[in-house]
């Protein structure tokens, strides 16, 4: 999940914002934790139009009214999310970071949780937009189901803020853009025509399940325990300070001993947490909790 960006410069109107688009900026921010600052007030002035036009609504007040006081506001103010969250991803987008997982991240969590008497793990997909992150692990993990996976069962939980996206996730049909990088191999082992796209098929799309959630929802985050690895790439970059601490405080409490959180390739918790060790892996880098020791590369 990304906020949308615009596809030119966004020009912020001359004199102080609407006080109603700011109150609503404030909403959202609340809520999600997305916080736009005045020089993107266009942006957010442009996606609150089309629910306004939607909805035939005049006023940036009435449409606040709408948010807050009328009867739609629920789902209204989820539309409104999805208006200004989209996703853009792809499959297999950072090579180095899932070879990372695969030969290093896995075969750690596994020699830690060889000594239990059930053999599970548990991956979560933050912010999994349309769901080519999620599909990506899956297929990873049907790779390794005969070699260091094998007996062990593996659930892939992708969690979004955006219907739309999910809607898509689930379907599972993508276009050329979103595929690029799939091998001949994959396509042919993975994948399905459908028409002139590609589907994941039944096999990839097993044990792969998607639901709605707010990451700045305490009481929903709090439940999502147990987790040997956490993938949260190019989400956070959206956040101000303060939810950043929330999100990955929660991240922390969530992973197991050992367990391993990535996040995108621009991204850092210098300044937001001290509680993860940074792990310098080949081409990549990842958060861990847990020793030193065990961390596949050099810690700081």
């Amino acid at each position: 999940m990304s906020p949308a960006t615009a596809t030119q410069a966004v020009i912020t109107p001359a004199g102080p914002p609407e006080p109603d688009l700011v109150r609503i900026r404030d909403l959202i921010y609340q809520v999600a934790g997305i916080f736009h600052p005045d020089n993107k007030l266009r942006l957010l002035q442009d996606r609150c139009g089309r629910r306004m036009k939607e909805l035939k609504v005049l006023s940036m007040k009435e449409y606040f009214e709408c948010l807050t006081i009328r009867p739609i506001r629920q789902g209204e103010l989820i539309a409104l999310l999805n208006e200004i969250t989209i996703g853009e991803t792809c499959f297999f987008r950072n090579q180095p970071q899932l070879d990372a997982l695969r030969k290093i991240a896995i075969p750690n969590i596994l020699r830690v949780k060889s000594k239990l008497p059930f053999r599970k793990l548990r991956m979560w997909s933050a912010g999994c937009s349309t769901g080519e992150e999620p599909y990506t692990l899956r297929m990873l993990q049907l790779e390794e189901s005969e070699g260091q996976l094998k007996d062990w069962s593996v659930e892939i939980l992708a969690t979004d803020l955006n219907e739309r996206s999910l809607e898509h996730a689930k379907a599972a049909v993508y276009g050329s853009y979103s595929t690029r990088n799939v091998n001949p191999q994959y396509r042919q082992k993975y994948f399905a025509l459908a028409g002139d796209q590609l589907q994941v098929n039944p096999t990839a799309r097993a044990n792969v399940n998607f639901s709605r959630l707010n990451l700045s929802d305490d009481a929903r985050m709090t439940f999502m325990k147990s987790m040997d690895v956490i993938f949260c790439c190019n989400v956070l970059i959206y956040f101000d300070l303060a939810s950043k601490r929330r999100v990955i405080q929660h991240f922390f409490n969530n992973l197991l001993p050992h367990g391993y959180l990535f996040l995108g390739h621009s991204e850092s918790l210098y300044g937001v947490s001290d509680d993860f060790r940074l792990v310098h892996l080949p081409g990549a880098t990842a958060y861990m909790k847990g020793e030193r020791s065990l961390a596949g590369g050099s810690a700081t």
